[in-house]
């Protein structure tokens, strides 16, 4: 059975995590398989304009699968194998989803922990339901964030916050989630997907080309100086010049003008 459900509708990409028997867990099935084939499929889709990630059932995603956590342990299983593991596992996807071209919008539904609170912070906005909760909790199984929570935390929340739940792995509500800048809305559980949806469809109610360069520069900033992103800016926005739908943005800018300065006649 297929982890991700894959459902497409006026340019929008839902993608719902379908285990809820493991509470969505990320580790140790195909679920990194399935977002790099789904992200390959919408980067190479011009009609695709933005992806939500949900999670069925009352978790977004536990995070790894602890009941399979042993084989690390086990004496037979070199530090060496573990590193591939990693390598070849869960981190292809912070990876794959940085790749992603178009805005991806977590819609969190329940607790998102550990790896499954990292897999919303991969997310570029995120939207919480009342139920939601979120927590780094590496730290009570004595491991680290194997998945890039590291370098994801503090860029949302700041270092000494990111600091703070690192280190204790305390668990947060929606409300306080929503404090920390961790995620951009709370809303009721029973409209959860029917806000993100409508969010998702403003949108991709805008130009695709410009939507997609817009998330490369904003991917590009925290790594870039002033200087570098203005040039990298200046080199898109050539590009966007020349599309269709910049064309069709201008004209019809042009003939709301005329038809006021008409007086609507």
């Amino acid at each position: 059975m297929a982890f991700l459900s894959i459902e497409r509708s006026g340019g929008i990409v839902t993608l719902t995590m379908s285990e809820p028997a493991t509470r969505n867990a990320i580790t140790d099935n195909s679920a990194v398989d399935e977002f790099a084939a789904v992200c390959a499929e919408v980067n190479a889709n011009p009609a695709d304009k933005v992806v939500i990630i949900t999670g069925a059932g009352p978790a977004f995603s536990s995070g790894g699968n602890i009941s399979t956590m042993h084989r690390g342990m086990d004496p037979a299983t070199s530090c060496d194998a573990m590193v591939a593991d990693y390598a070849q596992g869960i981190q292809r996807l912070p990876l794959v989803l940085t790749a992603l071209e178009v805005p991806a919008i977590a819609a969190v539904n329940g607790p998102a922990l550990g790896a499954g609170c990292d897999l919303a912070c991969m997310c570029d906005i995120r939207v919480a339901s009342e139920a939601a909760t979120f927590a780094e909790s590496f730290i009570h199984f004595g491991i680290v964030p194997g998945d890039g929570g590291a370098w994801l935390l503090p860029r949302i929340v700041g270092a000494s916050m990111a600091a703070e739940l690192s280190f204790t792995g305390d668990t947060l509500t929606a409300a306080q989630a929503l404090e920390i800048g961790l995620v951009s809305r709370v809303v009721a559980a029973d409209s959860l997907l029917r806000e993100t949806r409508a969010l998702a469809e403003r949108i991709a109610s805008k130009s695709g080309p410009a939507l997609r360069y817009t998330k490369r520069l904003l991917r590009e900033s925290p790594t870039s100086s002033l200087a570098s992103l203005l040039a990298l800016s200046a080199a898109y926005q050539s590009i966007l010049h020349k599309t269709p739908e910049h064309r069709a943005a201008v004209e019809a800018f042009e003939v709301r003008r005329r038809t006021r300065s008409s007086g609507g006649r």
